[in-house]
């Protein structure tokens, strides 16, 4: 019977365990045990869940669960990259439209200044033009009065 049986010390130092740790295991009843001749033995083919966590289980149980997130992480990955794609896409015809725009304020900027160049030349025109025209009535006015004030002061002496 004890050729695939241990004793506690033989099954802490395979383990890599401390004996108060093996103890604890036999308590909680994570272990298999035989008591003979007042010696404690382990099975330690029984009591491999007890030391070896779910979890590693878990990762261990199938190779089709590690394959199926590998393909799980390529298609996110792929799916990230092609977003990534369409989001500098959409980044270079954003900055294309922003480019043509800014073409099209540019073009009517300087349209507008045309047109306000030939406005200023027209306004210094039409002053000048103004100005002579109140000249010329001032003149006209001047040359009146000395006409027609002649004419007044003689009918008015009659």
């Amino acid at each position: 019977m004890q050729e695939h049986w241990m004793s506690i010390d033989d099954y802490a130092k395979m383990a890599n365990m401390d004996r108060n740790d093996v103890e604890t295991l036999i308590i909680r009843g994570k272990l298999t045990t035989t008591i003979e001749d007042g010696v404690v033995f382990i099975d330690p083919g029984q009591g491999m869940s007890g030391i070896v966590p779910a979890s590693l289980h878990e990762l261990s149980a199938s190779h089709a669960d590690v394959t199926l997130g590998a393909s799980f992480v390529e298609k996110t990955i792929g799916t990230i990259i092609n977003l990534h794609e369409k989001v500098l896409f959409a980044k270079e015809e954003t900055i294309e439209s922003i480019k043509n725009e800014n073409e099209f304020l540019k073009e009517a900027l300087d349209s507008l200044q045309e047109l306000y160049d030939e406005d200023r030349r027209t306004i210094a025109t039409l002053t000048e033009q103004l100005r002579l025209s109140q000249q010329e009535v001032e003149f006209m006015r001047r040359k009146y009065k000395l006409m027609w004030g002649k004419v007044i002061d003689d009918h008015a002496a009659i």
